[in-house]
């Protein structure tokens, strides 16, 4: 099953309440362990956080829920992120130039996350998972979509939500996987790959529309 939004709205409410700085803890913990390449269990954060199991377990009762909050963090601004850019071009240009910084900058964490949700795939496929939450990602969906939103009446709904999907394979982690572990690129030359695909997604899908019309 997913992580709920119920677990999550749990989540932000603790940490408006009294018991916010051991929460703060547990996630700057994890983060630590994450930003090192490790993906800790919530006893593993619990224990290097010096924080009581049963505690643990009461902020954050899965991985999944853990990691998933830490991820949240390490987003930070991107998930704040909006354009009121008249045109797709300047909007997409406008996401990367946000998020692709932050994206390497926390390139450990969300490869963490990204290794945690392949495992449970690969669990998944093999029957083993159980009733193990399942770490959700997708942030990036409704991001994108806004990027295609002043394209509206100007190409059709399917073609907007083709855009928004095949710019997702320029946007996020698996980017720097392939563009730095894989073409051994730079942060900085891996981000000006991504922007130059992504503006060309856009132009192409633009340019179909005109040539359909």
């Amino acid at each position: 099953m997913d992580v709920s939004r119920q677990q999550n709205e749990s989540a932000v409410r603790a940490e408006r309440g009294p018991r916010a700085r051991t929460r703060k803890l547990m996630l700057e913990t994890a983060t630590r362990l994450m930003q090192s390449g490790f993906t800790p269990s919530v006893s593993e954060v619990a224990e290097a956080a010096e924080v009581s199991r049963a505690t643990a377990y009461r902020y954050f009762p899965s991985q999944a829920a853990l990691v998933h909050a830490v991820v949240d963090e390490a987003l930070g601004p991107i998930l704040d992120w909006r354009s009121e850019a008249p045109d797709a071009l300047t909007r997409v240009a406008d996401l990367l130039a946000t998020a692709m910084p932050r994206i390497d900058e926390f390139e450990a964490t969300f490869k963490a996350a990204l290794k945690l949700s392949l495992d449970q795939w690969a669990q998944r496929q093999a029957g083993t998972l159980g009733n193990e939450p399942r770490l959700t990602r997708g942030h990036r969906v409704n991001l994108l979509r806004q990027v295609t939103v002043p394209l509206e009446g100007k190409v059709s709904t399917e073609a907007r939500e083709q855009l928004a999907q095949a710019l997702s394979l320029v946007f996020g982690v698996e980017v720097l996987v392939v563009l730095k572990d894989i073409w051994g690129l730079t942060a900085e030359r891996a981000q000006s790959v991504a922007e130059w695909a992504a503006a060309a997604l856009v132009e192409a899908a633009i340019r179909e529309a005109e040539n359909a019309a």
